[in-house]
């Protein structure tokens, strides 16, 4: 049902922010540590890759354009990587130098949605957010008193969002306005096990979720309730974001990291940063394209 059928080489520090451009049928995701951003074609097998201006943490393309709306480590921006262009949105946290953006996504009305994390390890005085860029490019902030914001989608409906706070090994999901972009109060859906942490998650067409475990070599398929359908075994210990992708949107990417491994680790997970490539027998959703209004 689930095959390995390559590995994207890319030795990544940071691997993350997978996502399948079903228009350019392009696949593309960002190293957050070495300021990378990747594009590629899994027919041809061409990979191109930038530099970015900073940390480039989640993004999505912009419908109509050939930029994209980003989620650097110090706020929202149109950004356009084969010409460079920057065009500032919103600057987050300004004043809370502990935190910076990272995991994100739009919605299927084409709001941006990207969380911060924190990265000072006094987490006593520093919180993160959660927030939303609209539409009308009007960000605001909505989930609080965060530590790492992750596994952000939502069911094909719309009726619910899913989203965890890393270190407390919690996926829960919302009930979600899908008109408006409120969401209602949270409820819990998954406690992952001991050694694994919830880590970028992406929704199928059956509405199941797939969550990639940072910690537990593995990404895990849960049915709308909760329950564990079906667990993938990766040969690495640090997978952190998948996506379907593909002309039949039945393959599926995973990223992976090198970041905070030993020399010894390393030398058991040689793939340790690369991106895997699984034919399955489920299908992904198209994902939305940001909305400029």
């Amino acid at each position: 049902m689930i095959e390995l059928i390559s590995t994207i080489p890319v030795q990544n520090e940071l691997g993350e922010g997978i996502i399948w451009d079903n228009q350019r049928q392009r696949l593309w995701w960002t190293d957050i540590d070495n300021c990378r951003l990747y594009r590629y074609d899994p027919i041809t097998e061409n990979l191109e890759q930038w530099s970015t201006p900073e940390r480039l943490c989640c993004f999505a393309p912009v419908a109509g354009q050939d930029y994209l709306v980003a989620a650097f480590e110090s706020g929202f921006a149109f950004y356009d990587p084969l010409t460079g262009s920057l065009d500032w949105i919103k600057k987050i946290e300004s004043d809370n130098p502990g935190t910076r953006l990272n995991d994100g996504r739009t919605d299927r009305q084409g709001r941006m949605w990207a969380g911060t994390m924190v990265e000072n390890s006094d987490l006593a005085l520093y919180r993160g957010s959660l927030y939303c860029l609209d539409n009308k490019l009007v960000v605001r902030k909505t989930i609080g008193e965060l530590l790492i914001t992750n596994s952000l989608c939502w069911s094909p409906d719309s009726k619910r969002m899913y989203h965890c706070d890393t270190p407390r090994q919690k996926i829960n999901c919302y009930p979600f306005e899908a008109l408006s972009g409120e969401i209602g109060d949270r409820e819990l859906l998954v406690n992952t096990e001991k050694i694994c942490y919830p880590d970028g998650s992406i929704v199928d067409a059956q509405g199941y979720l797939w969550n990639a475990q940072w910690g537990g070599s593995k990404v895990v398929r849960y049915a709308p309730d909760g329950s564990i359908n079906l667990e993938i075994s990766i040969p690495v210990s640090q997978p952190t974001c998948a996506a379907f992708g593909g002309p039949n949107l039945d393959l599926l990417f995973i990223t992976t990291a090198r970041q905070g491994l030993s020399e010894e680790a390393l030398r058991g997970q040689s793939q340790a940063g690369d991106v895997f490539v699984y034919k399955t027998d489920y299908r992904g959703l198209v994902e939305s394209a940001f909305i400029r209004s």
